[in-house]
Formats: structure tokens, sequence, C-alpha cells
């Protein structure tokens, strides 16, 4: 399969229109097509929100390879040991996959972002305090807190702060070298969307993925975390897409192979094919339509996978 001229042409002419920073697809070994608004997106950190949660979910899989977390049924009480009743019951995993059974609003009365999280003055304890209203495991209710406790747990578990955890065993190894990643008053890197990243950096990540956590003939995350990781664990919201361990997976009957994604609010993207050598990266300001460019992939890119 090769992606026509035309096809690119006219996404080109769309994106144009619309408040997308970049957009980079590379095929086949290639980049076939990229796309900067202006000169400063190319080195632009762009702040690519919840696609943090993604890259949270690689930090996750290399601990536990080198043994700073024993598994992912680890009970999250080992690291919060106030916790109590079921709460007791909430593992790694649960977090991973947004079904801890916490009351959690962010996809319904928050409007998308998790306000009242981050207007706390301790947001570990924010999350940890909410009532519970399932059981673990039990159902998806998208939660930025989870992937806050899943960086206080990094931390905690590595000695190290999540940045410095992240650049010494994901950045640096990919060449990564201009990154910000912001933190909560109490010296928590904020896992559910405090990174900002290059739009070619972003793009590594996806490759990454794509070439089961090989970079440069050095394995940086196992092959058994990336297919774990990105294969569907849960139901997740209609329109959207089915969840795995912190990435989204494409649901669509008519399709031949998997794909997923890391999605970020305002529109920030990357979508792995792994079957076609695919990966479609976009940063965007796109804070009324953040679905806007998965629109685009879905008209311009399914057809070719069907």
């Amino acid at each position: 399969m090769e992606l026509s001229l035309k096809t690119l042409s006219l996404l080109e002419k769309e994106i144009k229109k619309e408040k997308i920073s970049s957009c980079i697809i590379h095929h086949n070994g290639k980049n076939v097509f990229q796309y900067y608004k202006n000169n400063k997106m190319k080195n632009k950190l762009h702040k690519i929100n919840s696609v943090t949660k993604s890259i949270v979910s690689i930090l996750v899989g290399i601990a536990i390879e080198e043994g700073l977390i024993r598994d992912l049924h680890t009970p999250i009480v080992n690291y919060f040991t106030q916790l109590e009743g079921d709460k007791k019951k909430i593992t790694l995993e649960h977090l991973l996959t947004m079904t801890p059974g916490f009351e959690w609003e962010e996809f319904g009365a928050w409007g998308g972002r998790p306000f009242p999280m981050i207007n706390s003055k301790d947001w570990v304890g924010f999350v940890l305090d909410k009532q519970m209203v399932t059981a673990p495991g039990e159902k998806m209710s998208y939660n930025s807190g989870c992937s806050h406790l899943l960086s206080a747990i990094i931390q905690k578990a590595s000695s190290m702060t999540l940045e410095r955890y992240l650049y010494e065993k994901l950045f640096k190894p990919l060449e990564i070298k201009e990154f910000r990643l912001y933190q909560d008053s109490k010296g928590i890197g904020i896992g559910g969307f405090g990174l900002s990243l290059k739009s070619e950096d972003l793009l590594k990540i996806g490759l990454l993925m794509l070439q089961d956590g090989v970079w440069k003939n050095k394995q940086i995350v196992s092959n058994g975390w990336i297919k774990e990781s990105s294969s569907k664990k849960i139901e997740g919201y209609n329109g959207i897409g089915s969840y795995a361990y912190h990435w989204w997976v494409f649901e669509d009957d008519r399709l031949r192979f998997p794909i997923y994604f890391a999605m970020g609010y305002g529109g920030n993207y990357i979508i792995i094919n792994p079957a076609f050598e695919f990966v479609m990266v976009f940063t965007s300001e796109l804070f009324n339509d953040t679905f806007y460019p998965l629109d685009l992939f879905k008209k311009h890119f399914i057809n070719y996978f069907i």
C-alpha cells in the first residue's frame, strides 16, 4: 500500500484551514508528509496534554522490566498505605485502564478537564479521597487522576523525579533533548497532561511503538509491553474507541489490523498502525474540537486499512 499524492494534497488543504500546528506522516520507513503552520512550529515545544498519559504507560513498562515495580497486579496500597476498604483492591492495572472505581466526572460535569484536582492543594490526596462508585476493574471512567497516581508510584519506586526517570530511561536513548514537564505543588510530575514536546519527538515515540520498543538496535522497552499496552482491555467511549494501558484502540469492524492512538486535549495525537508501518502525528490548538484530527485520519486514511 502506498499513500496517494492526491490524498496527501487533500489532507494539507483541510489542515491549512484549521488551528493545526503540525502534522507528520511516517510510512514504510520514511516521512511521506510534513506540515508546519509556520517556521516556528517545527521547533516549538507543543503542550501535548493527555498524550503524556501514553508516554507514562511506556515508563511503567520500563519500571516493571527493571524490577522497580513487581507487576501490574501490585495493589496501590503498597505505595499509598493510608488506603482502606475496597480501595485496597485497586491495582496498577486498574490505574492504567482507568477502572479504579472512583467517582470522577472528567468526561462529564467537568467538561473534559480535571479542574477540581488541579485546583486542590494535594493532587494525589484529592484522587485517593474520592469515593468509590463501582468495584475496581468494572468500568472505565476517563480519569487523569489515575495517571497522576502512576507518576507518584514511578517516583516512589525509582527514587527519581518523573522528569529525571523520563529523561534517563526514554528520552535520552531516543535523543530527545528538549522537553518540558510540569509538576504539581508537591513535586510530582504531571503524568496526565504535563508534557510539552516537539512534533518530531512525538513521532519518535510513535516509531518506538511501531518498532516493538527498539530504537537504533537497542531495546528501550520490551516487545511484550508494547503489544500488551496497546491491546484492548476494556470498553471505552463510543466515537473514540476502546481502552488499553493508557492508549486508545480504534474500533472499526472493517479493519484488518489494529490501529491504536494517543490523544490529547486540543487535537494532539500519535496514531499508529503497525501492520502498515504507519505513524501519524498531530499537534493542534483545537480546544473546541479535540477530535477533528482523528476525524481527518478517518476521512482520508481509513480506507487504506480495510
